[in-house]
């Protein structure tokens, strides 16, 4: 029986890359570097032999044309490699990644879709290269749509990570870890697609409809409508969501609704779909924070933790 050994949650901003030496909260942001530190020499202690890496895109694997709720890979993965993040073929663990799907299917709780040939961006690949850099583990990658809405809800979220739980626990000789990317609390400039306002925003969904094979024509202009947002942090909601986290009981957000979400941690805080999935495959266990560090300067709320299901049960 394979086991889940480990569940991680952990922001990513590809600020942080683009835009380190300009960043004039140093302190803070050594202390949310060493914290995914921590988290990658955790993933190391675990011995876990692969990683279920749940993400979000941003536009750049999947597109207006088609946009599913969830995806699995299930054979090649590519990272755009944008921000300088990594980029190229990562390794996928294929026998693992195609039970999981045919177990969530055959199980006739989730009709979800697989890719034979994932295209992944900063959502997934901001922490390869934190938290998996040089640990030489495949990677079962997971994308769950948080920007193009309607959203799977909160629940749906909860109770996929739930079924892969079980569908894990099916499959033989494997220790897997979970890592969620993406959250806090964070605003980015992008618009409901299906109502645009504007030049920029017109801008972004003429470059979300038409950028599948020419993503990097549009990204000048979106980085600088990006770069110039007005950063909007809700730490209040941040420590809350935290706070439930570390009290084993972070299926309270599944009771969130997409707009009650987008009000207090923003549109950006959708990602935090990543987290709940990870926390639902993770039993709800208790979580031990890292960090958390709002850094407005990357425009999010900062935040990492880790699920330790052994030291839980001490």
């Amino acid at each position: 029986m394979a086991e889940i050994v480990l569940g991680i949650g952990a922001s990513h901003s590809t600020l942080m890359n683009t835009h380190w030496e300009q960043t004039s909260r140093k302190f803070e942001a050594r202390r949310f570097r060493y914290a995914l530190h921590q988290a990658r020499a955790a993933i190391v202690e675990s011995g876990a032999d692969s990683v279920l890496l749940v993400g979000s895109n941003h536009f750049r694997g999947f597109w207006l044309d088609l946009i599913p709720s969830f995806t699995i890979g299930v054979g090649e993965c590519v990272a755009s490699g944008e921000s300088g993040t990594p980029g190229g073929p990562q390794p996928v663990d294929v026998p693992l990644a195609r039970h999981i799907v045919d177990t969530l299917v055959d199980s006739g709780r989730f009709d979800i879709a697989y890719s034979a040939r994932l295209q992944i961006d900063h959502g997934q690949s901001h922490a390869i290269q934190y938290l998996l850099d040089g640990l030489d583990l495949p990677i079962v990658p997971l994308v769950v749509n948080v920007f193009a809405s309607p959203l799977p809800t909160m629940d749906r979220c909860a109770q996929l990570g739930e079924a892969i739980r079980a569908a894990v626990r099916d499959f033989e000789g494997r220790r897997v870890a979970v890592v969620a990317s993406g959250g806090l609390s964070h605003r980015l400039p992008w618009p409901d697609w299906r109502e645009p306002h504007g030049e920029d925003e017109e801008f972004m969904v003429r470059a979300w409809l038409d950028g599948r094979h020419n993503w990097a024509d549009y990204d000048s202009r979106r980085r600088e409508i990006i770069r110039a947002a007005e950063p909007a942090i809700n730490t209040e909601f941040d420590e809350y969501c935290l706070r439930l986290l570390e009290a084993g009981e972070a299926r309270t957000l599944a009771g969130y609704s997409t707009e009650r979400l987008e009000r207090e941690a923003g549109n950006g805080g959708q990602e935090l779909r990543t987290w709940l999935v990870m926390a639902a495959a993770l039993g709800y266990a208790p979580a031990l924070r890292l960090a958390y560090e709002p850094m407005p300067e990357w425009l999010t709320g900062m935040g990492a933790a880790l699920i330790d299901p052994w030291r839980a049960q001490v």
